[in-house]
């Protein structure tokens, strides 16, 4: 098993302990009974989440852990940099809760327990959890010191920042302080702030067009006043947006907005501010933010640079930079003051990042720029003060410390630009989201009376809503009249557009191609897939993989060990100046061996560069997982993409899996002088009051035979069965499914039972030599066998068929291709299983096994080690997803929040399996690229910049320079993640050309 904790809250079948022997066929007419819990925690022990506050490295998230792991009775601790969280198991008789959160502030941070993960999401009475976007986050050590702040203010009970959205989560007791004060405590820490959503259901933000007087701002005012339910107010006259504080009992919000528009005879028009609106356009702030300071340190560094290097070329102009000012040369208090523009105005947010990575005991790029800015910049001023003091001039080097800080700006603009690139598929997802939608009024008939058109946002569970063609489904719910085709490719990855009638389900955001559709509302806000969607990917694209743990290790002495490698280029060339081992001629004019080793210490720790290392995991990840939103595949995190790159096994359920999961009956025989459709009359009877698609197939067969109906005529029919349940099937008393066995009950005070040789055993029926062998016959065909015997006589069989699906065959060849052995596991029979397997060509087959057994199923191909992937609905199978190492659940449609699953494949198809495997794939050998480039810029600038090669080749590396390459370093990094964004999948017809990478 992959290490890593994985705490699921799973539901498992009734009956799920008993014996492995059972049939699947049968335990597909069982009813869904008890529900329980699957744990992968050590039995008797607890595990916990904890919000670490202060970490900026991966020093910091070491000394954590180890901190953790030496508290006696902890049985492991893993901590997260990027999420500034960490996961501790522990023997709860040995460790309280209390002593994980005084272990991790006794190591010098700052710690909060997190809620339980089944209760996450959820918030105390009272309190509200309210979503902010932060702007001008640069590093880890801008989000340790937001999140310090916030949860230090009175009534936030938790703070959670997350760099890569640039956004934070707090979680306050509105009574105490308001999103108000949220806002301005992100502000005053240096900070831009502000609210995207809140917890808070009777809150809305409504932009208001119509207002450009002060009266306008009265009349809005005296309408909410007049408005019954409305509790409080607050118009901004900035952004035209007004907050309404309002009582969901008297006023709904959509309410609400009519009143004000009927209010204002139509003066106002109003619109439900997004809650994503706000945040789509933060990255491209940032980055305009950015190119502002650049631009700007650009513009005061050029004249330096012209004074330095131009200037002495042109006689007049370096005259009047000659004339003696005061104790200096003009020259020199142009640079002076350019260059402490530069260094103190725009370049003041790498001393205050440095200081905060300081004052928690870490180390980051902010302070490498600092330390080499600022030695450059204090000794040229060292060099002016003792010069006008003793009359000895030494050679300033202020354009160092100008240029060196404005190619630190150019890297940050275009990692910011790069860094938008990443997050490209969360603002294709929220531009999905519907705008408008017409909401229909209709009569107690249901024939429509009326129509208007409405805020998408302001759509309420149980609208009636018009669909027209080549508009966007408004939000997820479910056909109420006509058909048409719908295009779900961009939510579900599918490119065929699916055929939607009357009670099928409909996604909000997909495109309706063609006939009109009348929808009712189901899901909206919060609760509709696009928004847990986008939740899943945020969430995936701040985890962390294992093999980032070895960037964190080598950030953790990496600044040090630059500072130190700097210390001693600067005193290894002082020296060997000093003993004259080298000639005088090296030295720069006016300059001595303390200046000239100096530059050499500069450009060390300048040109050193730790961002490169700390992206190549993370933003390849980002890019991924938002990759493969955009193909149907949810990935819920880096470590899950590490896992699925090193997948063995995988093993396949069959039903609804590898087959379609529509089973049909094929086959009806009849053993005794029984009417046919009698004897499907008993059956029916009897199935008519069990759930399983089985059951429903079984009865479709029976209504065709007896009323001969299409079966399409009355599929999915509920008001077709009430009509016609009462008149033609027998009364049935005392019915009951028994677990892996079939189902029971009595028709005129006769035993009536359908299913597998165990319960027709069990229940002393004999089964026939001939009747045998028809049933194996079935089985070797691959079909499954039911039997019925009624007052203790067997009187005949049915046979059911679930056909493969028609990539199955293609997708295991090509999962051997690429060295992944597939498997099959089912509860069905061994004839039928071994049928199945040999049509699809899997050899590794595991038959007779129910849910439970699935899960050790799994395991016991986990024993050599491997990773086993497992393939499932997400429902029957969440033991055997949450026990493999890569749990996929395919097939999800509109059920993606599947606890048990690492993957949710939106579409039911199994080429997303293989997709799955090669996005990891690739993904991994892009990080390792990442890594090696990385790692190789460091091994061989880092040389270059002490001067390694000055004295054979003469190449000397200004620490101007040295930035530049800096800078560039951590871009090309991203840039390189970004290749991912033209991954293609691979397609059906090429499946079998993959080869092992």
């Amino acid at each position: 098993m992959a290490p890593g904790l994985r705490d699921l809250q799973l539901t498992r079948l009734a009956g799920a302990d008993e014996e492995s022997g059972d049939l699947e066929d049968v335990r597909l007419l069982d009813s869904y009974e008890d529900t329980g819990s699957f744990n992968r925690i050590e039995e008797g022990m607890r595990t916990i989440q904890v919000r670490v506050t202060g970490m900026t490295c991966a020093a910091c998230s070491n000394s954590v852990e180890s901190a953790l792991n030496s508290v006696n009775g902890v049985l492991r601790a893993s901590v997260a940099l990027l999420q500034n969280r960490a996961d501790v198991v522990f023997d709860p008789n040995l460790v309280k809760d209390e002593d994980v959160k005084n272990a991790i502030e006794d190591a010098g941070f700052e710690a909060e327990i997190l809620p339980e993960p089944g209760t996450f999401g959820t918030k105390p009475h009272g309190a509200l959890v309210g979503q902010f976007t932060i702007g001008g986050m640069t590093c880890a050590a801008c989000v340790n010191s937001v999140e310090g702040i916030l949860r230090n203010l009175p009534g936030v009970k938790r703070a959670v920042v997350a760099l890569a959205t640039s956004l934070g989560e707090v979680e306050y007791d509105p009574t105490i302080i308001s999103k108000d004060d949220i806002v301005n405590a992100i502000e005053d820490a240096g900070f831009e702030g502000s609210l995207v959503q809140s917890s808070e259901q009777d809150k809305i933000i409504l932009g208001v067009a119509g207002i450009y007087t002060e009266m306008d701002v009265q009349l809005l005012e005296g309408i909410l006043i007049q408005l019954k339910g409305v509790r409080q107010f607050r118009f901004d006259k900035m952004t035209r947006e007004v907050e309404v504080l309002f009582d969901p009992e008297v006023v709904s919000s959509r309410s609400l907005v009519d009143g004000i528009e009927t209010g204002s005879n139509g003066q106002f028009k109003l619109n439900v501010t997004s809650p994503y609106a706000r945040m789509t356009s933060k990255d491209v702030e940032e980055a305009s933010k950015m190119f502002r300071l650049f631009t700007s340190s650009l513009f005061l560094s050029i004249p330096v640079f012209l004074i330095r290097v131009v200037c002495p070329h042109i006689p007049r102009v370096y005259t009047l930079l000659l004339w003696q000012c005061g104790p200096f040369q003009m020259g020199d208090w142009l640079k002076w003051i350019l260059v402490s523009l530069v260094q103190f105005v725009i370049g003041k947010r790498f001393y205050i990042a440095a200081a905060r990575a300081l004052r928690n005991g870490s180390t980051n790029m902010d302070v490498l720029v600092a330390l080499g800015t600022s030695a450059s910049y204090f000794y040229s001023v060292y060099a002016l003060l003792y010069g006008a003091v003793t009359g000895f001039w030494s050679p300033t080097y202020f354009e160092t410390s100008s240029m060196l800080i404005t190619f630190v700006l150019l890297g940050k603009y275009l990692e910011c630009l790069a860094k938008g690139k990443t997050s490209d598929a969360i603002k294709k997802l929220v531009e999905l989201a519907p705008a408008t939608a017409v909401l229909l009024f209709t009569d107690e008939g249901g024939k429509s009376i009326g129509e208007r058109e409405i805020d998408a946002l302001l759509i309420q569970p149980g609208d009636t809503l018009k669909v027209s063609p080549g508009t966007k489904v408004p939000a997820d719910g479910v056909v109420t009249r006509g058909s048409s085709y719908v295009n779900e490719s961009m939510v579900t990855g599918e490119s065929v557009p699916v055929l939607k009638e009357v009670d099928s389900l409909v996604i909000g955001g997909t495109i309706n191609l063609h006939g009109a559709l009348h929808i009712k509302a189901t899901k909206v806000g919060g609760d509709a897939v696009l928004s847990q969607i986008i939740s899943l990917v945020e969430t995936a694209q701040m985890s962390k993989a294992p093999i980032q743990k070895f960037a964190d290790f080598v950030a953790s002495i990496f600044v040090p060990t630059v500072v130190a490698l700097a210390l001693l280029t600067l005193l290894g060339w002082y020296i060997s100046g000093a003993l004259g081992a080298y000639p005088e001629q090296w030295l720069p004019e006016k300059g001595n061996h303390f200046v000239f080793a100096l530059m050499f210490g500069i450009s060390v720790v300048v040109i050193a560069c730790p961002c490169a290392l700390g992206l190549a995991t993370p933003t390849a990840v980002m890019v991924a997982t938002g990759v493969g939103a955009n193909n149907g595949v949810l990935i819920k995190g880096g470590d899950a993409l590490e896992r699925a790159q090193k997948i063995k096994y995988v093993i396949f359920d069959k039903t609804g899996t590898l087959t379609q999961g529509k089973a049909t009956v094929t086959t009806a025989k009849v053993f005794t002088g029984m009417d046919r459709g009698e004897f499907l009359r008993l059956v029916a009877s009897a199935e008519a009051s069990s759930e399983h698609p089985l059951a429903k197939a079984i009865m479709e067969y029976a209504r065709h035979f007896h009323f001969f109906d299409e079966p399409s005529a009355t599929k999915d029919s509920p008001k077709h069965n009430k009509e016609t349940n009462s008149g033609w099937l027998f009364d049935v008393l005392e019915f009951s499914a028994l677990p892996g066995k079939g189902v029971q009950c009595f028709i005129d005070g006769k035993l009536l039972l359908v299913g597998n040789r165990k319960l027709m055993t069990e229940s002393g029926i004999t089964i026939p030599t001939h009747v045998e062998d028809f049933l194996v016959e079935l089985e070797e065909s691959a079909k499954t066998g039911i039997l019925v015997a009624y007052d203790y006589s067997l009187i005949g069989v049915l046979g059911v068929a679930d056909p493969l699906k028609r990539e199955a065959a293609v997708v295991v060849e090509g999962l051997k291709k690429m060295n992944v052995m597939p498997v099959m596991v089912t509860g069905d029979n061994w004839r039928t299983a071994r049928a199945v397997a040999t049509e699809v060509g899997i050899q590794d087959v595991m038959a007779e096994v129910m849910p439970a057994g699935k899960a050790d199923v799994v395991r016991s191909f986990q024993k050599d080690g491997s990773v086993v992937a497992m393939v499932g609905d997400g429902i029957n199978d969440s033991p055997a997803l949450a026990a493999s190492d890569v749990g996929m659940a395919i097939g999800a449609g509109t059920d993606i929040a599947i606890e048990a699953a690492d993957y949710v494949l939106m579409r039911n198809n199994l080429e997303d399996v293989i997709t799955a495997i090669d996005l990891s794939r690739k993904t991994f050998a892009r990080i390792r690229l990442n890594y090696v480039f990385a790692m190789a810029y460091n091994v061989v600038a880092i040389p270059i910049a002490a001067g390694v090669l000055y004295p054979s080749l003469g190449i000397m590396l200004p620490p101007w320079a040295a930035g530049a390459c800096m800078a560039l370093s951590s871009v090309s990094v991203v840039c390189s993640s970004l290749l991912l964004r033209r991954y293609k999948k691979p397609r059906l017809t090429t499946i079998l050309e993959i080869t092992v990478e």
